[in-house]
């Protein structure tokens, strides 16, 4: 017996929750690609801002010891990341290499100068803090120059990324509230279905949280599935595609990105459904009866 009442509370879950459990995951799924989008945006958008490459050029006098020592000291310093430094005797086998001229057997010695290049961090590829790198690293005794990116295309990259950041956070807010809509309107329809159920709990006395609280969770259970069951879509596209030959979408959306949206995801769902939940049972707690017909 006890089986069989469990049995059928489960199918009666799943019979009252169906409609909402689908649609909640339609909506979710497109907001999830939505923030995948945003966040692989934004990862590119870091890439690109750290590959700017700063190259420094040591005075002619400077030995190779002489410029591992300014390599060591300029590994402490917060911009400089990825510090690669080129010997004079490096710099020589590049030259040969590019240009197929020797000139150290042309003039006798070597005559180019150790250079020093690395990246700098996504915090300091601006303008005005590339022109404080060039000068704090020309105050170093042996460094003669400092070449930098252009400063204008730098400025003008920022400029584009930060209106492309506002535009794709526009559009998610929008889904978010169109979001929250449709699962809102998915879930007061479930409810409307018993509000007479409601009224006739409160005539026996039960009281407004008594009532609220098993439609509440309920509905928190239904979009916790929505969202297990949008990531686990969003999942299998992201594992399937390279079959498909988009081969370079895990290069944009990694396994991390992926496990923060699914995370999202459910927490949205649970919360707008739980909330929707609580907003529409109140609604009908302070209905009478007569209201409740012209509610229908």
């Amino acid at each position: 017996m006890r089986e069989n009442k469990k049995r059928e509370a489960k199918i009666s879950f799943w019979a009252a929750h169906a409609t909402t459990i689908v649609t909640v995951t339609m909506v979710l799924l497109i907001v999830g690609l939505i923030l995948l989008t945003a966040f692989s945006a934004k990862q590119e958008t870091r890439r690109i801002k750290e590959s700017f490459e700063i190259s420094v050029i040591m005075a002619d006098s400077i030995s190779d010891s002489n410029a591992a020592a300014i390599a060591s000291q300029m590994k402490k310093m917060p911009f400089c990341r990825n510090i690669e430094l080129i010997s004079k005797k490096h710099a020589m086998e590049i030259w040969k290499k590019d240009t197929g001229e020797d000139l150290e057997s042309l003039f006798g010695v070597n005559p180019l100068s150790p250079e020093i290049s690395f990246t700098i961090p996504e915090a300091y590829s601006r303008k005005d803090s590339i022109l404080k790198i060039q000068k704090t690293l020309l105050a170093i005794k042996g460094i003669e120059s400092v070449a930098t990116p252009d400063s204008e295309i730098v400025s003008s990259m920022n400029t584009n990324i930060a209106r492309l950041t506002i535009i794709l956070g526009s559009i998610a807010l929008v889904m978010l509230i169109i979001s929250f809509v449709l699962i809102n309107n998915t879930v007061h329809l479930t409810i409307h279905s018993r509000r007479f159920l409601i009224h006739t709990m409160q005539l026996v006395g039960a009281t407004n949280g008594f009532i609220r609280r098993p439609i509440v969770i309920r509905n928190l259970y239904a979009g916790l599935f929505s969202g297990v069951l949008a990531s686990i879509l969003l999942a299998a596209a992201f594992w399937g595609a390279p079959e498909m030959g988009y081969n370079e979408i895990q290069t944009y959306i990694t396994p991390e990105i992926l496990g923060i949206t699914a995370l999202i995801l459910i927490i949205l769902g649970g919360l707008i459904c739980s909330i929707s939940a609580l907003i529409a049972t109140s609604r009908y707690l302070r209905k009478d009866y007569h209201q409740l017909i012209l509610a229908g």
